[in-house]
Order: structure tokens, then C-alpha cells, then sequence
């Protein structure tokens, strides 16, 4: 706690904790929306249109006051756009992954270690968390991730090797991964 924080009627102090910020950018694969609670990026939403990711994020933060703020979110924008372009500079950002149930989590973290250039399958992944029947499990646990990028649900392909459904559309998933892949 710092010291600000100490002072802060409790009020605002949970106020503060049920807040998050928010910006929309511009990007080679589209619109981009980064949110950050006061732990780290816990979304980074993609699309064509920021109205869409606006509704996107509250329906994913319900009871959330969501604050929109490009100044102090300009930095993680400009690194998330850097990332699409330049896969290679890597995507530093501290994240906020505590949105999921456990497995999620679980199936997120796991995601988080497949390098830049490298693919896994669903059902590679399930056996890995020792869920040798579990890629539609795993599959489900990619769909509802809010972080693209942080957590690279791209990165996975189906069982023969082909690219299947993203949230975020399969041009954009098969973009990320030519450009990965040319590292």
C-alpha cells in the first residue's frame, strides 16, 4: 500500500481496486483496445470497429467502472501495435489474468510458454496439462481469453495441423502468424 493509498477513505480505495482504464488505438491488424485494472493488461481486444470493442470490454468487466484513458495507456498501445508489426520485440506487459476460472488459467499460462514462431496443437496442450481427452476443453479456455497476444491463443492449431476458428477473426490469426513465422 502505498502512501496515498493509506489515506484514501475505503471508499475510494475499492473504488479504485473496481476500476479499469481503457484505450482504443489503431493497428496493422485493426482496431486495438488495451485495459488494465490495478494489476496489469487484463484485455487486449481486437477488431474492425471501436464501438464494438467498447461493448466488448463491459460485457467481459460487468460491475466494472470502465475510464477510458489514451494518455496514460498510450505506451501500451504503442507496444501492442509494435508487437503486431515486429512479433520479435516481444509483448512486455504485466498481466491481469485472474478473469478465468482455474483451468483457464491454467490453459492461459500454458499458452504463455509457446515461444514467437512456434505452434501447438489443442490436443498437444491438453495432454501437456494432463488432460489427454481435453482439447475442446483446452479450445473453449482459448475462446474466452480476453488478452490476445499476451496470451497467444494463435499460436494453436488443430489436431492436423490446420488453423481453426479465433476470436479475433482467422485472416487476423493467420496475419500473426506469417509474421511470426518470418522471425
Amino acid at each position: 500500500m502505498n502512501h496515498m493509498q493509506a489515506h484514501m477513505p475505503a471508499t475510494a480505495a475499492s473504488a479504485a481496486l473496481n476500476t479499469i482504464t481503457y484505450a482504443v488505438g489503431q493497428s496493422a491488424l485493426g482496431a486495438i483496445l488495451v485495459a488494465r485494472s490495478p494489476i496489469g493488461v487484463c484485455a487486449i481486444l481486437i477488431g474492425s470497429d471501436a464501438n464494438a470493442l467498447d461493448l466488448d470490454l463491459a460485457d467481459r468487466f460487468p460491475g466494472k467502472v470502465l475510464l477510458e484513458d489514451e494518455p496514460g495507456l498510450r505506451d501500451d498501445l504503442a507496444a501492442i501495435a509494435r508487437f503486431i508489426e515486429t512479433p520479435s520485440a516481444g509483448l512486455d506487459l504485466p498481466l491481469d489474468m485472474r478473469h478465468g476460472t482455474p483451468f483457464q488459467q491454467r490453459v492461459w499460462e500454458a499458452l504463455r510458454t509457446i515461444p514467437c514462431g512456434a505452434t501447438t496443437t489443442y490436443t498437444a496442450l491438453a495432454r501437456r496439462l494432463g488432460m489427454p481427452d481435453g482439447a475442446r476443453a483446452v479450445a473453449t479456455a482459448c475462446a474466452a481469453n480476453a488478452i490476445a497476444l499476451g496470451i497467444p491463443c494463435h499460436r494453436m492449431l488443430r489436431a492436423d495441423g490446420s488453423l481453426s476458428g479465433y476470436r479475433w477473426g482467422i485472416e487476423r490469426k493467420r496475419a500473426l502468424l506469417e509474421r511470426e513465422a518470418a522471425i
